[in-house]
């Protein structure tokens, strides 16, 4: 009898020690699961080579899962979800003017300033945003589609004439009512003044409607790549950084025209109602530091923000990841900003809804 419940005693304690080994192992489990979860970020972005830059520039060594989605900009979408409690995005890359509205109508948090205010190149334009990268609206072309004489200037992006051929223009009036204008002999550096006036803006108009039955539209960054590609434009307007990865990382034959590239600024922004606000925080301060910022012109012809960041560039080179000076490729060297429009995100973020209504008619016209 005393033999059976010793037995049946040890038997008790092997089962506790079983189930405490067990409890021990799905109470580990949970919380994993549940770090898991406050971890798992859904980050917004342009997609293409911009966010290819951005995923082996910092979100592959971030501690946490980050679900990376695709969107062609503006505030629909992201006032959408803030109005109907319903936000499913938890950090945005913003254009400037985005920034400035969607922080004044309350779209986004306001963000720390303190660890990068000091150690920026330009802006930022509002206190919900953080910095990412300079980058350029740029004429392009395909070396073979011009065997001789070749474009310099933007005047040759809009002489049909001298240059024949379809041109590839973005959707959005943003950049290329700037070109139009220097294109009609306004000096870059006066752009923005003369685009305060009625006549200014109909003098941009009107340098349009001079290649309006020479151009075709794109929306989507990778598009205008394609149309030079297969020659169904010879001259496009497109993101610097596109032009970069495929003249330094595919071997393309493009060649810039720099002549009144428009510098636009990149920000981070997290919505109003994020379910996740520690986590996109924590993420956005990572994103916006210096050796992330520096990881992304690794990776694509796009200038960091910070100044700590540019440094770091600076003393890499050759820095970009195929073992090429990257710095004359970028939208801030020396001789290439001294012949750039500097984007104004807070005339835009006044004027815009306007110009680009008459845009949108001029190109249905």
């Amino acid at each position: 009898m005393l033999k059976y419940v010793c037995k049946n005693l040890s038997l008790t304690k092997e089962e506790n020690m079983i189930k405490k080994i067990k409890t021990a192992f799905f109470s580990l489990l949970s919380l994993a699961l549940v770090s898991s979860a406050y971890a798992d970020i859904t980050f917004v972005s342009w997609g293409g080579a911009y966010t290819a830059a951005q995923q082996k520039g910092y979100i592959n060594n971030w501690n946490g899962k980050v679900n990376v989605e695709n969107y062609n900009g503006g505030l629909g979408e992201i006032k959408a979800q803030v109005e109907s409690n319903n936000v499913t995005w938890d950090v945005v890359d913003i254009l400037p003017d985005q920034g400035v509205t969607g922080c004044d109508e309350g779209l986004f948090l306001k963000l720390d300033q303190s660890e990068f205010i000091n150690d920026m190149i330009a802006g930022p334009v509002s206190e919900c945003v953080a910095p990412q990268i300079f980058w350029a609206y740029t004429a392009f072309y395909s070396k073979s589609a011009f065997p001789g004489k070749k474009p310099k200037t933007i005047k040759d992006f809009f002489d049909v004439k001298k240059f024949p051929g379809k041109r590839a223009i973005h959707t959005w009036a943003n950049a290329t009512i700037e070109m139009a204008l220097v294109a009609d002999g306004v000096k870059a550096k006066d752009v923005y003044k003369v685009m305060s006036t009625q006549e200014g803006i109909d003098r941009a108009f009107a340098k349009l409607d001079t290649i309006k039955d020479h151009v075709i539209f794109w929306s989507a960054g990778s598009k205008p790549l394609e149309m030079i590609s297969s020659g169904e434009a010879v001259m496009a307007l497109a993101y610097n950084g596109r032009i970069g990865a495929a003249i330094l990382t595919d071997g393309k034959d493009f060649d810039y025209i720099w002549d009144a590239t428009v510098l636009e600024q990149e920000y981070l922004a997290i919505p109003r109602g994020t379910k996740n606000e520690a986590e996109a925080r924590k993420f956005v301060a990572h994103a916006a530091s210096a050796e992330s910022l520096a990881g992304v012109t690794k990776h694509i012809t796009y200038a960091p923000m910070r100044k700590s960041a540019l440094k770091v560039v600076q003393s890499g080179e050759p820095w970009f990841h195929t073992g090429v000076d990257v710095l004359p490729h970028v939208p801030t060297s020396k001789k290439i900003i001294k012949k750039a429009v500097i984007a104004d995100p807070m005339w835009w973020a006044d004027n815009g809804a306007e110009v680009s209504e008459r845009f949108g008619a001029w190109k249905g016209n």
